[in-house]
């Protein structure tokens, strides 16, 4: 019993961690409609950035600093966010299609700079950088981390709600429905992308830290494409584009489903375990058809909440008069 319950914390914890990579994306793709497909970039260069900057001494890469966490997570905010405005600079005003090969291509070159620079980040044999709360509080680390993860998601999320309900989410959404109407209120669109593609990678950022002290180690594989880039935009989309409530959402049912097809493809025949992988790929593929087909706002639409909002402030009001 207890084995499962470890197992649930862990899983839970993976799904905080790509709940916030899912709100990241959201920022930019939900509410202004920027199609990044590079999210492994930011995620990769927030968890090494912080790897670096709290690691102990080593001679088989940079760092030794060991710097406390907070520092850390903030240094991967920062270099994501730097990351992300050099970036946008250069391609935000792409069209849509040419910002995604942009991006994508940008995402395989940080990733193959990761891959290679031995020296920087310990290149294909990897990076031990230490587990946070495993000296300093007793018990299990596993929950440590989890109430921790739960306390940024939290904390995260009400100030993103904030930014998404002021003026300046408004004009995103703005940009995302009609850009040239954007344009014509006066609006600097190509400042408020930049805005946009920035927070959302330093929010990705922050995921990349809270990933790598999870695992206490960091590979470049752990930052492929279709585990920090593809699994993140079938989370989103699942959830509800637009919707930071759908975007954890999504998290968690895509998580679960995913974890789900390692236990169904476990029990192939022997001759059809190393297809495993892309049968995985593949169901979650018919999946998100499945879900374009159904419900193409996701299971927690934009406009359901916002239908909802007007609904409970309707109330409200009946019960005022």
């Amino acid at each position: 019993m207890s084995g499962i319950i470890e197992y649930v914390m862990f899983a839970l914890c993976l799904v905080g961690i790509y709940g916030i990579l899912a709100l990241g994306l959201n920022i930019q793709w939900g509410l202004t409609g920027l199609f990044n497909i590079g999210v492994a970039a930011f995620f990769a260069v927030g968890a090494y950035t912080s790897g670096i900057l709290t690691a102990p001494p080593s001679d088989a890469h940079l760092g030794g600093f060991e710097m406390p966490l907070v520092i850390g997570i903030l240094g991967a905010i920062v270099a994501s966010g730097i990351l992300a405005l050099f970036v946008g600079l250069v391609t935000l005003n792409l069209r849509a299609d040419y910002l995604a090969i942009a991006s994508i291509g940008i995402a395989e070159i940080v990733r193959l700079f990761l891959k290679t620079e031995g020296w920087l980040t310990g290149g294909v044999r990897g990076m031990e950088i230490g587990r946070p709360f495993e000296d300093s509080l007793t018990g299990n680390f596993t929950l440590n981390y989890l109430i921790f993860l739960a306390i940024v998601i939290v904390i995260l999320f009400l100030l993103l709600e904030v930014a998404r309900k002021a003026p300046w989410g408004r004009v995103l959404r703005a940009i995302r429905e009609n850009e040239d109407s954007a344009l014509a209120a006066g609006k600097n669109v190509l400042s408020f992308r930049i805005q946009a593609f920035v927070l959302g990678s330093c929010v990705m950022g922050l995921g990349g830290a809270l990933y790598g002290h999870f695992f206490g180690f960091l590979s470049p594989e752990a930052f492929r494409p279709m585990l920090a880039t593809f699994l993140v935009w079938v989370m989103l989309i699942a959830g509800g584009s637009g919707n930071n409530k759908g975007a954890l959402l999504g998290a968690l049912v895509i998580w679960v489903i995913w974890s789900g097809t390692e236990f169904l493809t476990g029990m192939l025949p022997a001759e059809l375990s190393t297809r495993a992988g892309s049968i995985r790929i593949l169901l979650i593929g018919v999946l998100l058809e499945i879900i374009l087909v159904t419900r193409p706002e996701g299971i927690l639409s934009e406009a359901g909440e916002r239908l909802a909002n007007i609904r409970r402030e309707r109330r409200r009001s009946g019960e005022g008069s």
